[in-house]
């Protein structure tokens, strides 16, 4: 079965700092079990690195449970904390999960990360314009405001004070 794009990233998420996706998601894709997934994951775990793959606590579970919207344990749901792979476990999984349809999910997970790699990577450059434009322009409106402020002094004639002070001598 072929999943969209827009589907594949929609079941990528960012916990730690790092974009990852769900096992039971990635079950789903790869049309096996997420147990059966979880199982070869553990027959393999020298694969998979904490910074491959690593679970979640429960205050992580529970709030992209809540983002997600899944059921809890208690309505029938997962009864232990899920795996999350990052891009480099997605692409350790093809070396445990050896089918075809594995191989080709796999490497339109890999593009999707790829594209997001790059589009991260525009906005940072994009950020970085916008910040030294920003910078560029505070800097000549300074001196436009200082060029008017030199003007007026030269433009306004000084008239001796004859005015009587007021106030205690």
């Amino acid at each position: 079965m072929q999943y969209p794009i827009e589907q594949i990233q929609s079941m990528i998420y960012v916990i730690r700092g790092l974009r990852v996706m769900l096992d039971s998601d990635l079950a789903k894709l790869y049309g096996v079990e997420t147990k059966s997934l979880n199982r070869q994951v553990k027959r393999n775990l020298k694969r998979f690195p904490g910074d491959f793959m690593f679970e979640l606590s429960k205050e992580e579970h529970e709030n992209l449970r809540y983002q997600i919207g899944t059921s809890s344990s208690e309505y029938g749901g997962r009864r232990y904390q899920p795996l999350v792979f990052t891009e480099n476990g997605v692409a350790m999984l093809s070396s445990v999960l050896k089918s075809d349809h594995a191989v080709m999910v796999n490497i339109s997970i890999m593009r999707i990360f790829t594209k997001l790699r790059s589009f991260h990577l525009l906005e940072n450059n994009l950020v970085n314009e916008i910040d030294k434009l920003k910078n560029d322009t505070n800097k000549i409106f300074k001196i436009v405001f200082e060029r008017l402020d030199d003007l007026e002094d030269l433009s306004t004639p000084r008239l001796p004070d004859k005015r009587r002070k007021i106030g205690i001598k």
